[in-house]
This record gives C-alpha cells, structure tokens and sequence, in this order.
C-alpha cells in the first residue's frame, strides 16, 4: 500500500503492503529487506500483545537472513520470488530450529528440518520472522491452546479470530505479516479469512505436501491423510496465486500429492462466465445479512455480463455429508488416539466411508462440468465473541449448534474441491464478511482468475456507486465505502484532486464528522487503527481546503 506525502511523494506502508508489492520493492532498491523485517518486527512490537497473534519469534536470526538478503541483492544475485520478504507461519509446520507445538504439549519440540512448505517458501528468498498461534491440535474453530493461551481478533478484541488458523489471520490483517500459509482440515484457511477480511484459498486436496504438518517428534505414522489441506492467506488475489505456485507440486516425499501442473492463472473476464450461488446448502443456518451478501453480489455480477442463477445443486443429503465428514474425520484422528471406551474404525468401516464419499465426490465433479464456479456463504454468520467450545451460537436470535460453523466450508473438504475466501464488506456491528467461491478440482488457477475478476467487479462496482458529482453525496457514500472496503489511501487523494468538486461548508462539516469516526474507531480497535490512521492525515489535510 502506498500514501503521499505532502510534497505528492509516494510512501510505500511496508506493514499493508502485500507480498508481491513488497518483493518487487526489494528487488528494485525502494526499500531493503532489513528495513521491511525491521518494520514488520515494530508491528510486532506494538500490537502483539493484544492480539497475542505471534507465539514464537526469532528477530536475530530473521535479521542476519534479512542482511543476507541485501548483501546478495547488492551482487545481482535473487533468491526466488520472495527474495527478502518476512513471514510469520501457522504454529503447526516444521520449523527447523524453531519451536513448533501445535498448541499441545506432548508435541512442543524444535524440529531438526523443515516441513515441505516452509522449505519451499524459503528456497522463494522468503524470510521467517516466527510462529502464530492455532487452536489445541488444530481442534477448534476460535484460537486457544494451554501453551500460548489465547488469541484475540484484532476488529474487536472481545471476538473470536476464528481457527484453527487465527493466530495466522490476526497477525496478517494486524500488519505483522504480510502472508501466511494456514492449514484447512474443515474450514481452517477460510473461516479466519472470512473473520478477518482477507483472501484465503483451500486448494483441491493433495495439491500440497503435507510432510511436516503437525509434527510428531515420537515419530506416530501421520494419520491425516484425507481431507486436510495446506493454502495460503493474503491480502491480493495476486499475492494467492504466488504462494500456492511456490507450495504446490510433488516434493518426492507425500507420494499422495499428484503429478498435476501448477499452471499459471489465466486472464478472464466475468462476462460469460458460468457462476452458480446458494444462499445455504438445504436447511444449514446462515444469517440473514450473509444470505443478502451472497444475493446481493451475485446480482451485481450477473449486471456485469457473467451468467449467474441459483442453480440445482447436486441431488446430496448435505447434513448426511457433514455427519460422514465428522465421521471420517473421527476415524482418521482415533486410529493413534482412540477415544477412551471406543474403539479404533474397523478397515471395513473406513472403506464404507470412502464409498460414501466417492459418490459426493463425483456429484459435484457433475456440478463443475456446468458451472465455472459456485458462490456461496463461507459460514453461519461473521465472527462471534469468544465463548466454550460447544457452546451454543447465536444465528439471527436462534441457537445453533457450535459445530455448523463450519458447514459451508467442511462440505467441500469432502468433495475435495478448491474453494477461495474473498472479504466483500462489513456487517451491523463493523466485522467483515467474505464470500466463498468453489471451483472445479485441480483447476486452482481458474478459481483464483475467477475471484480475482469478481473482486476487481466489486472494486469497480463501488467506484461507480461513489462516483457522483454532487457534492455532498461523495461525502457520506465515502464514509460508507471506508468502512466497506478499507479503500486506499490513493483512491482518497484521487477523490480529492478532482477538479470538479464543489467545496462547500455542508461537505465540510461532514468530513468533520467522518474524522470523528475516524477517531473513534481508532480508538477501539489496532486494525482499524492500522487502516485509518494514514486516511485520518489525509482527511485532516482534505479539511484544511476549507478554513
């Protein structure tokens, strides 16, 4: 993210940059990768202890790759795509000389090597500040564990970040990392992201290695074999698409993982694209704003040339699918650790269960073939304050079993299917919302050219709402569209260069008011400060035109 100064100079924000930003920024000599780690270890500084987002971090050792980094830079040499960028990473990949925990003690150990993905992200030039913070063995949708306790969403420190990938989100919508690479056995990647505001994508399963997930340092054959998925989290579509290009593929060592070629994203428009939307699946709970999110938008895109219908979905029993994932994903995790007074799935059992799946598998690879792309709810409702595991939710004034939180997102678990979480806007009370997008499997780049055209639609779709020449409406839909779409600093400056707006004492005293929410908003909440403070200098500069 860039900003001006005074003299029109652009400032690059190293903290909400995104990570090709920040790559090309290194490579070209704006800014060195010292001073991004260091900036980013500042972020870390202030604002982690709210959060409690990071859980582990080695600054020395980031800070000797970091000079490394320039000093190669300096002798023509790039490491990769990454080359200098810092990353935290979820606290249940193999770190080598890192703690790593999983959230539980039995598992709290320093690897000797790396998981295949955080290798890969290294071999990229990529430098690792430390880890974030997940829930117990991954077991839960809010982020606690009896090591690193608790960890808060940064919008609202009494909500929930989601999980079990929270510390993740935290730390990259709070301005301490500029990527992350979560872990999605049931909704992991995109309920945070979807919490948060950001994109998160759940490849098709076994695109990614899952060598080095959870390690066991007792040396337990992994079991997690099915279902769980690795993809990264971001604040582009772009920033997506270069990370799952460095994590997917065959590493020699996950013999699961398929030989299939990781292409580039392709270029497309939504105009004659095929999207299918549903507001929910059968009777599965979804609030009324997140159900008007879902309608809302996919009117917007059909208006924008794509072909858009609530479409038949597959003829699947989906709470039938939901109770046979939960089935499943009990057989796979109790084959080690059986629960006391049950035993371990019989061989019988587990290959009924894969029959099962296969037939829901193949329904919605039926689905694909019609349709480029299915738009749907990421969960029940945006994120919730924290509360008891199994506690009841509250849906629209209704309890609702905890556990459907993650309907919408663990459906295509076991389908396998690719699906992307795009943030769209924020609800009543100021948290964001995102939308779900799921492709067909293996064509992850055609998902990703699919989200990165709705998401340009719906930038494009609100520079057209606000784009009025009255000079008092710019004001107020202004005010609606910071708290919609966090819009960049140079979109304001843009808004107040041009030479048509009528300066008045009316729109004066609205943009008055606008910074008073500024001020308060700041006041309540480390991401919303992140986000307002450079737009609260801009305003203040805006309403000097006028004294």
């Amino acid at each position: 993210m860039d900003s001006k100064t005074q003299s029109g100079a652009m400032v690059m924000d190293p903290v909400f940059s995104s990570a090709m930003q920040l790559a090309t920024a290194i490579r070209t000599g704006r800014i060195s990768a010292t001073e991004v780690l260091e900036a980013h270890l500042a972020q870390i500084d202030k604002h982690n202890a709210s959060a409690n987002a990071v859980v582990t971090i080695d600054a020395e050792h980031a800070r000797q790759r970091a000079r490394e980094a320039d000093k190669a830079l300096a002798q023509g040499e790039v490491w990769g795509s990454l080359h200098g960028v810092p990353f935290t990473l979820k606290d249940a990949h193999a770190t080598a000389d890192m703690r790593t925990t999983t959230g539980f003690p039995p598992l709290d150990h320093i690897p000797r090597e790396d998981s295949t993905v955080t290798a890969r992200l290294k071999a990229a030039g990529g430098i690792l500040i430390g880890k974030t913070n997940v829930a117990m063995l991954l077991g839960d949708y809010q982020t606690n564990n009896p090591i690193f306790g608790r960890t808060n969403n940064p919008w609202n420190i009494e909500y929930t970040p989601g999980g079990s990938s929270g510390g993740a989100a935290a730390a990259l919508v709070s301005g301490m990392t500029p990527f992350e690479i979560g872990t999605d056995l049931s909704g992991s990647i995109r309920i945070p992201a979807h919490f948060f505001g950001v994109f998160g994508l759940k490849p098709t399963e076994n695109r990614v290695s899952l060598i080095g997930l959870v390690p066991d340092p007792h040396g337990t054959p992994r079991s997690i074999r099915i279902m769980s998925c690795i993809g990264p989290m971001a604040r582009t579509v772009e920033d997506l698409a270069l990370l799952y290009g460095i994590i997917a593929g065959p590493d020699g060592r996950d013999t699961e993982v398929e030989p299939v070629p990781v292409n580039e994203v392709p270029a497309l428009e939504l105009k004659n694209l095929r999207i299918a939307f549903a507001p929910t699946f059968a009777d599965i709970p979804v609030s009324a704003e997140i159900r008007d999110t879902i309608e809302k938008l996919a009117q917007q895109l059909g208006r924008s040339g794509a072909i858009v219908e609530e479409a038949a979905l597959p003829a699947l029993d989906f709470n039938r699918d939901l109770s046979s994932a939960g089935e499943l994903i009990g057989m796979i995790l109790g084959a080690f650790q059986p629960e006391e007074n049950k035993p371990p799935a019989t061989l019988a059992q587990y290959l009924e269960a894969l029959h099962r799946r296969d037939q829901s598998i193949i329904a919605w690879d039926q689905f694909f073939n019609e349709w480029d792309a299915l738009l749907c709810p990421p969960a029940m409702t945006s994120a919730f304050t924290h509360c008891e595991p199994g506690s009841p939710l509250q849906v629209d004034g209704q309890n609702v079993p905890y556990w459907t939180i993650s309907a919408h997102t663990t459906l295509f678990n076991y389908s396998g299917n690719p699906a992307v979480v795009l943030p769209y806007k924020l609800d009543h009370a100021g948290l964001p919302i995102g939308v779900q997008l799921v492709g067909k499997r293996w064509d992850e780049p055609r998902l990703l050219a699919i989200a990165k055209a709705v998401s340009s639609d719906h930038r494009a779709i609100n520079a057209r709402i606000y784009n009025s020449s009255d000079a008092v409406g710019p004001v107020y839909k202004l005010l609606l569209h910071i708290f919609d779409t966090k819009l960049s600093i140079a979109w304001i400056d843009d808004w107040m260069d041009r030479p048509n707006l009528r300066r008045s004492r009316q729109e004066f005293t609205l943009l008055a008011n606008l910074l008073e929410v500024v001020d308060q908003t700041i006041g309540r909440s480390v991401v919303a400060g992140n986000w307002f403070r450079p737009l609260q200098f801009r305003l203040n500069d805006f309403c000097q035109l006028f004294t």
